[in-house]
């Protein structure tokens, strides 16, 4: 046990009995894509268990926000206002859809977007805001849609990370224009591959219905330019069968990310995000600040994790805005405090299936001799 590697997530599953007798229909129906009865089933299950009025379910998360900027309508050229602390997909499916990314600073307590620089950002051509609740740390809706509303924007959460998380009682999905979440094999929950949009506008969702087949309306009828962007049957299913586990699947990342904060507290140079008042949380990442008073850089507590068999992530290294592929075009943009987090920033393991030892064991090669 003492050296069996640690790697940062590993996926949440049914057992293989639960999902085998699931998928046993589709071999009498052979209905395996194409919006079938397990796609029907999830998406109204979903709209129910995030308390969303309206949700889409996508191919994947990645395509779920692209086809969601598209479907807003936006002109080419427009400008959107991001943050540069995410994933690469996030900038992606701005770039994607003939949009150029604005990037605002995050706050350093807790990664998200900081909406006090949000208006001195927004020209003439903006036409959005996409803030990310990043490890699940839910961003200032209020403020975020105080401006929107001020200036006529739509607000578009990338909320990947935030599967399950509730603010002041209402799902995170709920609030903005849309929200879109990722249900990727290492997310808190998971179709193997997987996403959704959520909103409250009906039209938006004939619009995404489109943007995800093909404009496909009839037998004989395309009534407008889309994509493929359909969940096939076999995820649905699995996404049914995790979402019967999801609440277990929390409670035990909880027990574990409970155990490294109290493990942590004491640590000179090794800082936590704060925690949003009024929050759910959903436990799906433990990142940590490896700041200036510890012993080790955050490179080195990394090499020295990875020595041990323990797999971190540098989760987010480099900017999404500074990588190889936008060719420098976005170094002089002041977003000091995300490239501080970004040089700091370390996730720690915490999965379902993840022993209280193998916490402790991570724990005790952090702190330092």
């Amino acid at each position: 046990m003492r050296n069996e590697k640690i790697y940062v997530t590993r996926s949440s599953m049914p057992s293989y009995e639960e999902y085998i007798e699931a998928i046993k229909p589709l071999w009498d129906s052979r209905w395996l894509t194409n919006m079938g009865r397990y796609h029907g089933e999830l998406e109204h299950r979903l709209r129910e268990f995030l308390d969303v009025p309206e949700l889409s379910l996508m191919v994947n998360g990645h395509t779920a926000l692209e086809l969601t900027i598209q479907a807003m309508g936006f002109p080419e050229g427009a400008e959107v206002i991001t943050t540069p602390f995410t994933f690469i997909s996030t900038t992606h499916a701005i770039v994607r859809s003939h949009l150029k990314p604005v990037f605002c600073d995050v706050k350093p307590e807790d990664g998200t977007i900081d909406e006090t620089k949000l208006e001195n950002l927004i020209t003439e051509r903006t036409a959005a805001i996409l803030p990310v609740h990043v490890y699940g740390n839910v961003c200032n809706v209020e403020e975020i849609q105080r401006i929107a509303d001020k200036y006529s924007l739509k607000v578009i959460y990338d909320a990947a990370h935030a599967f399950g998380v509730t603010y002041k009682g209402k799902g995170i999905g709920s609030y903005g224009d849309a929200s879109v979440f990722s249900f990727h094999a290492t997310k808190v929950f998971h179709t193997i591959e997987g996403g959704a949009a959520s909103f409250s506008d009906r039209g938006l969702y004939e619009k995404l219905y489109n943007l995800k087949n093909f404009g496909i309306r009839g037998e004989e009828l395309v009534t407008a330019v889309g994509a493929n962007g359909k969940m096939n049957e076999f995820c649905a299913v699995m996404g049914l069968c995790n979402l019967e586990h999801v609440e277990e699947a929390a409670a035990r990342r909880r027990a574990l990310s409970e155990a490294y904060e109290r493990g942590l507290r004491e640590v000179p140079g090794i800082r936590l995000f704060e925690a949003k008042p009024e929050t759910k949380r959903n436990y799906g990442y433990f990142p940590i600040l490896v700041e200036e008073e510890y012993p080790l850089s955050r490179d080195e507590l990394y090499e020295r994790l990875k020595e041990k068999g323990i797999h971190t992530r540098k989760y987010f290294y480099p900017l999404t805005s500074d990588q190889a592929c936008f060719k420098n075009r976005y170094r002089d943009v002041e977003l000091g405090c995300a490239r501080e987090l970004a040089e700091r920033v370390l996730v720690l393991p915490v999965y379902e299936g993840m022993e209280r030892e193998t916490a402790e064991r991570v724990l005790h090669a952090i702190h330092t001799d």
